[in-house]
């Protein structure tokens, strides 16, 4: 009976979502209900401390914090430097614009780890150029879409400190681990981008000169173009504050000396001196970014709320013995289940954020595949590429929505759609690879234990 009333909580739950009401409330609204009917009114004993004890959790104080970090330096005009210096710097060669899209991509992930603020930022500087030196729109979209994700696999990433407080392994082996795969998509991406450009070389034109006027300034359509390279200096102060706030945060991980929270909180400060130092910094502007930091956390921790309640109730009624007797019943051996797990949570991803699957199906699938015989830093590692294609697949991934609302009218959407396509397709090659050769993975990892 408690394993019945386990599944229809769960086709309950998806009912709802799928009617479109708001995630959290609705985890928590069929938490209550079927959890009074399977525990009677001492359910809600119960829930006050099992909700204090996820809020008390010291791991997940990096969250607000590294979003804290993001935002402050998506304010500070350093994103605007990178993408100049970068363009500029590039964009001589053949596809050289989408290949510093890219470069810019990681050095944004790897100090913010925001990916609406990375895509936005992009979205607006270097689209436009893109388009006006004779860029295919479908890749340009495509390339600007996919690099604005790659903070959420090159660490400090949100997906990592929830997943390794789920799975139960420690942040700064994810952070470690996740650097290989990160540099793989780079490098995959880059590699696409110079094959693209041999095949279809009109779609990517080589660009000889840079705008000398920003998008929205007076007359961009018909600015002037700067045929000069930028200067060492000019380069420097692109380059040196973006590398200064990683070596900050991650050199203090990699090193034993912080923990990723307290890293967090070196990130946090270091992007308001950036700030103060790039001129950006204001009462206004602080205000702005804690506001935004406020709006992004509740929103993150009230679906966590709701998935701790979802999750006490599933698996108080037996739900996680369901699935794991359906799982032990497939004849497919442990590699096969694994591959049927990581096809759900692709297909997952068109229609529920990586918050959403973190949070509900993470907590139910992570023990049987560890129960199997797989390495549980592998297996977040694996899992966190996977929700990375969440961002970039239709008709809900979040990139695409962020790119879209800052797309000059003659982009549609079907632009963007065509041209993500490509990079999702090398983020699951990326997972394939991975997944076949587990030690690209946990090398890394194993090499810092043993230091």
């Amino acid at each position: 009976m408690d394993q019945a009333l386990a599944g229809w909580l769960f086709v309950g739950m998806t009912f709802m979502l799928m009617l479109g009401f708001p995630v959290a409330f609705t985890l928590l609204g069929t938490s209550l209900v079927f959890g009074v009917i399977g525990f009677g009114w001492d359910f809600f004993n119960l829930m006050p401390l099992r909700v204090w004890g996820v809020m008390s959790n010291f791991t997940y104080t990096a969250v607000p914090l590294f979003i804290f970090m993001g935002m402050a330096m998506e304010r500070s005009g350093i994103a605007t430097k990178l993408i100049e210096s970068m363009g500029t710097m590039l964009g001589r060669v053949r596809g050289g614009m989408a290949i510093s899209v890219v470069l810019v991509g990681a050095l944004l992930g790897a100090s913010t780890g925001i990916v609406g603020a990375t895509v936005v930022t992009m979205g607006l500087l270097a689209l436009p150029t893109m388009m006006r030196c004779g860029y295919k729109n479908t890749l340009s979209t495509g390339v600007i879409a996919a690099s604005g994700t790659l903070g959420q696999i090159i660490p400090p990433s949100i997906i990592l400190i929830l997943l390794g407080d789920i799975i139960g392994v420690p942040v700064g082996d994810l952070f470690i681990g996740a650097l290989v795969p990160g540099f793989m998509l780079v490098l995959f991406y880059i590699i696409y981008i110079m094959i693209y450009s041999k095949v279809w070389p009109e779609n990517v034109p080589a660009v000889t000169c840079a705008p000398k006027c920003k998008p929205g300034d007076p007359g961009y359509d018909a600015c002037a173009l700067d045929p000069d390279m930028p200067s060492m200096r000019d380069l420097m102060a692109a380059f040196l504050p973006p590398l200064f706030l990683i070596l900050a945060v991650l050199g203090t991980i990699f090193a034993g000396i912080a923990s990723p929270t307290e890293a967090a909180g070196v990130g946090a400060f270091g992007a308001l001196i950036l700030s103060y130092v790039n001129g950006k910094f204001s009462w206004q502007m602080l205000k702005e970014v804690m506001e935004s930091t406020m709006r992004l956390t509740s929103m993150i921790f009230i679906i966590l709320v709701g998935a701790t309640a979802f999750g006490l109730v599933f698996r108080g009624l037996g739900g996680d013995h369901l699935v794991r007797e359906f799982v032990q019943t497939l004849p497919f051996g442990k590699w096969g289940v694994l591959a049927i797990v990581m096809f759900l949570i692709f297909l997952m991803g068109f229609f529920l954020d990586f918050i959403e699957i973190t949070f509900i199906q993470i907590p139910v699938l992570a023990p049987i595949m560890i129960e199997s015989g797989f390495d549980p830093t592998w297996l977040a590692l694996i899992f966190a590429l996977n929700l990375q294609t969440s961002f970039l697949t239709p008709p809900f991934g979040f990139s695409l929505f962020y790119l879209k609302g800052v797309c000059p009218p003659q982009v549609s959407t079907l632009d963007i759609y065509k041209g993500i396509i490509p990079f999702v397709l090398i983020q699951l090659l990326v997972l394939g690879i991975c997944a076949a050769f587990p030690d690209l993975l946990l090398w890394l990892p194993q090499m810092a234990a043993a230091r």
